[in-house]
């Protein structure tokens, strides 16, 4: 798939821009500030419905404005489709399709599939669970769109039942309020199953690429291993309602320590996804270039997974290039080379490999 014309009103810096784009590989250059990060996180917001940058959509949005605006030509399958999204703050966000408005935001997921590598990718090996998760979920979403509606589900429930054993402050609860949490509990385990159901089978999908790529593009014999971890899960369980009735469990045998700290601690909210180089925990073992080739392998890995699944996504490096030696460049180049359509930004020109062949987008100053 591919993205022909992309217009954007009042996103980020860019108050009025109409941009064309070929098939293969565009670079966006221009110096920090002059807003190429801000292109691509348009393109992969239109795919995930959320930034790779911010986690509120009010940064998304030009000083001064309460809407912004993301419009585009998209060709998949050999068919062209024109989506509309703008972006409201405050307010609801809205699409349209086809100059045709859709009932709900979410309902564009699926038509746009973008894979991006950044800077911020260091997070995936060095950084916190919430990063790993996003990933794995992301790539969830990407598969199935109707993953996202799972997810709405089990954080509203999530949100609920944290506010009532806040509410509890320590104490026992009443028959009424015992009632009610069980009635968030039936909830929380129907949702949260299915939300570590689908990121086991989707880890079983995406790992032996992760191998794959882990070597390819640092050249380490060192192996990378990526699985699934929490503290009450067997690695053996991947049946969705063994995975519930251990969720059950879990949630009864920790439920006077979730009425004392007053948060829901069992569920996919807490659970994180654990990478190892050598049998070691990549997180503290990796040394800075071995966590950017980590990264780089997992949004490859992700790529080769949904190019697996449908037609290839667009791949987007946002200022990759500047952070690899002259063997990580040309690694990266030759796996990307026959991929259709790659978004690429760079701050110089010298930053884009001379091996690489691509169109170019310069982005003046003012």
């Amino acid at each position: 798939m591919q993205i022909s014309k992309l217009s954007l009103r009042n996103f980020r810096n860019h108050e009025n821009l109409d941009l064309s784009f070929l098939s293969g590989a565009t670079t966006i250059v221009g110096r920090n500030g002059r807003g190429k990060t801000n292109i691509v996180e348009a393109v992969h917001y239109l795919a995930t419905l959320g930034s790779h940058r911010v986690s509120q959509d009010a940064p998304l949005i030009r000083n001064g404005q309460n809407t912004a605006t993301i419009w585009a030509s998209v060709e998949k399958h050999k068919r062209n489709a024109q989506v509309e999204l703008t972006i409201n703050y405050p307010g609801t966000n809205k699409v349209l399709l086809n100059e045709s408005q859709l009932p709900k935001t979410r309902d564009i997921l699926g038509l746009v599939t973008t894979v991006i590598f950044s800077p911020e990718d260091l997070e995936l090996v060095k950084g916190e669970p919430a990063a790993r998760r996003k990933f794995i979920d992301e790539l969830s979403t990407l598969l199935a769109p109707k993953f996202s509606n799972t997810r709405s589900d089990f954080e509203r429930t999530l949100k609920q039942r944290n506010a009532l054993l806040k509410s509890l402050g320590r104490r026992t609860p009443s028959t009424q309020a015992r009632a009610t949490l069980d009635a968030w509990d039936e909830q929380l385990i129907q949702a949260g199953s299915e939300i570590i159901f689908n990121r086991l089978q989707n880890i079983k999908k995406v790992e032996p690429h992760i191998s794959e790529f882990g070597t390819a593009i640092s050249g380490d014999t060192e192996p990378l291993f990526f699985s699934y971890s929490n503290t009450w899960l067997p690695l053996e369980v991947t049946n969705k309602n063994e995975i519930a009735e251990l969720f059950k469990i879990e949630l009864e045998t920790r439920s006077k320590d979730e009425i004392d700290r007053g948060a829901t601690l069992v569920g996919p909210h807490r659970d994180d996804l654990s990478i190892q180089l050598s049998n070691m925990p990549a997180k503290g073992y990796a040394s800075h270039g071995q966590s950017w080739s980590i990264a780089i392998a997992l949004r490859l890995a992700a790529f080769k997974t949904l190019r697996e699944h449908d037609d290839d996504p667009i791949l987007i490096l946002d200022d990759v290039f500047a952070e690899l030696d002259e063997k990580r460049r040309n690694r990266l180049i030759s796996i990307i080379s026959d991929v259709e359509q790659t978004l690429i930004t760079a701050a110089v020109i010298e930053d884009i490999p001379k091996g690489l062949p691509s169109n170019q987008l310069l982005l003046e100053d003012d």
